[in-house]
């Protein structure tokens, strides 16, 4: 089962389940506590719970026909790096000075996991993503999400795209913050495949293509088994000392890193299809 978070023509915000092709509502009003998507996913059984509270009343709606809404409620977005030999070399490049630490974090127990955004800094599918106006090599990366409980058991999986400034990471690993973190350096969705509904991870393909006009110009893919780490490691580091009340959303790191030459422009189209889960696409803006 696939969930997600909508916004109708008038304004009105909807829980739904994806079914060929359409959204079925669930009904927010005759059963309390139920009311959010966070509070669905975090039942003793989501696709049961939501499957109980389709709501019969509301017509199913096509796709094209809704704005979808970044699949999150109050969750901090957090992420992992240099957990693929593909974005090691990529940072190791990127930083000279800092080649080392790349290289030691790669094989090291511990893995770098860094915070990425309030919910209210993240996007959605179909919003845009913003590249920083004093950044002159910007570049998205796609990642399999992971939708954390509040006890950091994994729910259900997502899209995600994690824009990023390499050149100010690589001017100084310590402005790592300022390259990642800003408005709209995140986006989430389209949807929330729940973990039961989730293929083998070990058949799980990620695929980025970027179009300027009407020209592709990146088109790259890797597979969740180039993974040097595994969800179970990075969600017992993320617990290490933290709580996460409202859960998490935790970005598991990109095998798909752009060449160097390139960098995002305005206008350009990211889109990003994770098996299982469906595709997340974006429009690239220059901030202000």
């Amino acid at each position: 089962m696939q969930l997600c978070k909508v916004q109708l023509a008038g304004g009105e915000i909807r829980v739904g389940a994806l079914s060929e092709g359409h959204v079925r509502f669930l009904d927010q009003e005759d059963h309390v506590g139920m009311g959010s998507l966070s509070e669905i996913l975090y039942s003793e059984d989501p696709a049961i719970v939501a499957r109980d509270r389709i709501d019969d009343r509301a017509r199913s709606v096509p796709l094209q026909e809704l704005t979808f809404l970044p699949p999150l409620d109050q969750q901090d977005v957090w992420a992992a790096g240099v957990t693929y030999k593909r974005s090691r070399e990529a940072r190791e490049r990127e930083s000279a000075g800092a080649a080392s630490f790349y290289d030691l974090v790669y094989t090291a127990p511990r893995p770098e996991l860094f915070f990425k955004a309030t919910a209210s800094r993240v996007v959605g599918h179909g919003d845009p993503v913003h590249v920083r106006r004093d950044s002159k090599w910007s570049v998205p990366e796609p990642e399999l999400a992971l939708v954390l409980s509040p006890h950091l058991q994994i729910v259900g999986y997502t899209i995600g795209n994690d824009m990023s400034a390499r050149d100010i990471e690589g001017e100084n690993p310590l402005y790592l913050p300022q390259a990642k973190v800003y408005d709209h350096s995140c986006a989430l969705g389209p949807v929330i495949t729940l973990a039961q509904a989730m293929p083998p991870l070990n058949q799980v393909t990620i695929r980025m293509i970027i179009e300027r006009g009407r020209a592709t110009v990146f088109d790259g893919s890797t597979s969740l088994t180039a993974m040097q780490r595994t969800f179970a490691e990075l969600t017992h580091w993320l617990g290490q000392e933290n709580s996460f009340p409202h859960g998490a959303i935790l970005l598991t790191g990109t095998g798909i890193v752009p060449p160097d030459e390139f960098t995002l422009l305005a206008g350009d189209r990211v889109s990003i299809d994770v098996t299982g889960i469906g595709r997340l696409t974006n429009f690239v803006q220059q901030r202000g």
